[in-house]
């Protein structure tokens, strides 16, 4: 039966969009096909249906979505009264419903409805559709007081009107009175009450929201620039050294256009990052020259510079008034409030008293929707050696709004710094010895070269590599190179986890964990395994990024790592062992490597339910199974695919990706001591952020494992490690690694 959860208020400006997002995000985590119906609806454009149509990739009709506008129902009302108004919308709301595991309903939003007793309707509507009312009252510029008062009449006019509320959340509540209010109301209604504070960041529009409204043209800029946050205006009209104290981070500088000191000043304070602006507005119909065109172009790249032919005075009547929004073109927003909804409301809670039931099918989205639940749920800390690189620094600002994680970016500070300002990221750095607020995500950023953790890395280095030849000369210059650092990081416990590649070589990535982190006792070797995201399912397949050639013990540790890998992240392993041959069919060195690697398994770890040889379609087919190996317990419905080596594992995955439409979250490594993992150079943000949330998780286990015995691993063949330029062509495969006896720290 479909489950629907009506979003509703008691009047405008309520902010409820930022509870639409959460609600959809929970809805998602629990079932494959989420739809979406609003009753009442305005003419043009709906902001939060795009948004929720572009992110959560909602493939309902349009014409589905909406039952009627405004204007049609209150004539409709005026004519034929309200019941035959709710009968005809419960109508279109059932054509949803029946299409779809649960709906969201987006109720009324209270603006130039035309509609009387708009509270009323909405209650009737919720019980006519069978949906669980969820109310969001707005608290913005209320004392603590007002907002405990408004939301008990609220849950009280819904309540005594018979609808079924499942919580009440106060949104957009000033800080200094969302404590007292949450504390005040705790306990005090049969539902759970959130409160959810004011962030002026959220309400402040963005450069092309800017742009828009006030029909400016864009002299520079790039999309990046245009969708910084404008978190304030300021005016210029004094001279420089007077005017450049008072820009702040974020604001907009609106000035005539012929005051080039005012344009050349500021933006070379944004390049300097201090601070960093959001962009310029110039006013009076006033263009610089070219010369200082040029100079701003250079300056600060990608930072817009729009023009207006309006006055300052009336430019500024208009920018006063702005607000920001929730729409499709703002996804750094989107994460914000994301962040903002599940930092003040218990997302455990809320899923429960929905009642949905969680789909038997997991998407793509619904496994990325679990691995950021889990990293949030114990935050781990990561560091991230790319630290100056674009689309690590995206992620890095998504990671901290989510609240994923704790980071440390690497590289020079004012590069970075400089990076992200001329970015428009907001990336919450702490200062030197500043104290990090513990409820939410932070990030520092670590210079190597200049940090006084250099030395000390110098010496550890150079004691673990001392049977190399390593002297602390050698080893000072060593740890300066980003990955090792953050490597030794990770090895002394100032980070749980590294993640890189996004601009280095896997090589670069994975040599220094060999050297330092080294494999655990029980591995044989460091392998990878991909999660891949098919459209109702996950696979594990290993190994497509490390290992070129394993042997028959190799493959078998692989195949019992890979395992544990699934299982830690929600996959039942049912291991297929894959090769060309099926069963007794075939023979030959390469099919009987297969075999013996599965003969091992099963004798390391009887408990695994593993099948091999077996071919691709016979694991994953059950028509194809039933003909093959109709006794199998693993044909037909594996989860664990193991590649005989990298040339098959690594062609496969990618097909599979590009037809199928499949994501690939990974490579995920396995058999280090501690979680270290690899990008693609050609490496998404998404897949950044999904990386990092794996990293985070693994580091989570790892703090939860009990302690194992020390001491040599199992002797292994493994070859000996060629040169870093030799690395095979494949985009995250690396040398065959050297596995070092001493696995001591």
């Amino acid at each position: 039966m479909t489950r629907s959860v009506y979003v509703t208020g008691i009047e405008r400006g309520d902010g409820r969009q930022v509870v639409e997002l959460g609600v959809m995000e929970l809805l998602t985590r629990q079932v494959d096909r989420v739809g979406l119906f609003r009753p009442l609806a305005h003419d043009g454009p709906d902001p939060i249906y795009e948004l929720l149509r572009s992110r959560y990739r909602l493939t309902q009709p349009a014409g589905s979505v909406f039952g009627l506008r405004y204007d049609e129902a209150a004539d409709l009302q005026a004519e034929k009264g309200t019941d035959e108004l709710v009968s005809r919308l419960v109508d279109r709301f059932h054509a949803v419903a029946r299409e779809y595991e649960a709906v969201l309903v987006l109720g009324t939003d209270f603006a130039d409805t035309g509609l009387p007793a708009e509270l009323a309707l909405n209650a009737r509507m919720a019980n006519e559709f069978g949906a669980a009312v969820l109310t969001v009252v707005g608290g913005n510029g209320q004392t603590a007081a007002s907002v405990v008062a408004e939301v008990r009449n609220a849950h009280h006019a819904y309540a005594s009107l018979g609808c079924e509320v499942i919580a009440m959340i106060a949104n957009r509540v000033r800080g200094d009175a969302a404590h007292d209010a949450a504390t005040a109301l705790a306990g005090h209604l049969p539902e759970p009450v959130y409160v959810i504070p004011e962030n002026p960041s959220l309400s402040a529009p963005t450069v092309a929201q800017v742009r828009s409204t006030l029909g400016a043209e864009v002299l520079l800029g790039d999309h990046a620039g245009l969708s910084r946050d404008v978190r304030n205006f300021v005016f210029g009209g004094a001279h420089l050294p007077k005017f450049l104290p008072a820009l702040t981070e974020g604001c907009m500088v609106v000035t005539p256009g012929d005051r080039a000191d005012l344009i050349v000043g500021s933006l070379a304070a944004h390049s300097a990052g201090s601070p960093p602006i959001a962009g310029l507005l110039l006013t009076l119909d006033a263009l610089p020259g070219d010369e200082t065109m040029a100079l701003a172009a250079r300056l600060a790249p990608g930072t817009p510079l729009l023009a207006v032919s309006d006055g300052s005075f009336p430019t500024a009547a208009e920018l006063l008034s702005l607000q920001g929004k929730l729409t499709a073109t703002t996804p750094r927003k989107a994460e914000m409030a994301l962040g903002l909804f599940e930092s003040h409301v218990d997302t455990g809670q809320l899923t429960d008293r929905i009642s949905v039931v969680r789909s038997g099918r997991v998407t793509p989205m619904m496994f990325e929707h679990d691995l950021i639940e889990r990293a949030r749920a114990d935050r781990r800390h990561v560091v991230l050696p790319e630290g100056a690189e674009e689309r690590v620094l995206r992620a890095a600002e998504v990671l901290l709004r989510r609240h994923v994680c704790d980071l440390t970016l690497l590289g020079g500070e004012t590069a970075v710094r400089k990076r992200a300002a001329e970015l428009g990221i907001d990336l919450r750095l702490l200062g030197d010895g500043e104290v990090p607020d513990t409820s939410a995500a932070c990030a520092r950023i670590v210079d190597p070269e200049t940090s006084p953790l250099r030395e000390r890395f110098a010496e550890l280095y150079a004691k673990l590599r001392a049977h190399r030849g390593v002297s602390y000369e050698l080893a000072y210059d060593v740890v300066a190179d980003v990955s090792y650092f953050g490597t030794l990081m990770v090895q002394e416990g100032l980070a749980d986890g590294m993640v890189s590649g996004a601009v280095h070589s896997t090589a670069a990535t994975i040599r220094p964990a060999f050297e330092v982190i080294k494999t655990k006792p029980e591995a044989d070797v460091v392998s990878s395994v991909f999660f891949m995201c098919l459209a109702d399912k996950v696979l594990a397949y290993g190994d497509c990024a490390v290992n070129p050639d394993p042997d028959a013990e190799q493959l078998a540790d692989i195949a019992i790592q890979s395992a544990a890998t699934a299982a830690q992240f929600g996959v039942e392993p049912r291991i297929a062992m894959l090769s060309y041959s099926t069963g007794s069919s075939g023979s030959g060195a390469d099919v009987d490597k297969v075999r013996e690697a599965t003969a091992l398994v099963r004798e390391r770890r009887p408990d695994l339910l593993v099948e091999g040889p077996i071919q691709y379609d016979a694991a994953v087919e059950p028509s194809v199974a039933r003909t093959k190996l109709p006794e199998s317990e693993v044909a037909g419905q594996a989860t664990v695919l193991i590649f005989p080596d990298l040339n098959t594992g690594n062609n496969t995955y990618k097909a599979v990706q590009r037809s199928a439409h499949a994501v690939a979250v990974g490579p995920v490594l396995q058999g280090l001591r501690k979680p270290v993992n690899d990008l693609s150079r050609g490496a998404l943000v998404q897949d950044i952020v999904n990386t990092v949330a794996i990293t985070a998780i693994q580091a989570q286990a790892a703090v939860r494992r009990p302690p194992r015995p020390t001491g040599p691993a199992r002797a292994t063949t493994a070859a000996t490690t060629t040169s870093a330029t030799s690395a095979t062509s494949a985009d995250h495969a690396t040398d065959p690694q050297t596995r070092e006896g001493d696995t001591s720290a």
